[in-house]
């Protein structure tokens, strides 16, 4: 958080902010997490973290999920 200086290093919203969400019509209320850009857990190097925004972890996230949701299903069958 320190090294973003608390604002999200995708789009630049500060932390503990609001910012319209045009889908609901409201304001969200802007929380930063700490995403894993390879999706390990385990590799917390500094190249590997991002502070992030709902919305911007979620959209880097996305195709991640997809991809895990094709893989836990094939799993099943």
């Amino acid at each position: 958080m320190k090294r973003a200086n608390n604002r999200c290093e995708f789009c630049g919203v500060e932390n503990h902010t609001y910012r319209y969400n045009p889908k609901t019509g409201k304001d969200a209320y802007i929380v930063l997490t700490i995403a894993h850009l390879d999706h390990t857990p385990e590799n917390c190097s500094d190249d590997n973290l991002k502070a992030l925004c709902q919305r911007c972890h979620n959209q880097y996230d996305a195709e991640h999920r997809k991809q895990t949701r094709k893989g836990n299903s094939a799993e099943k069958q």
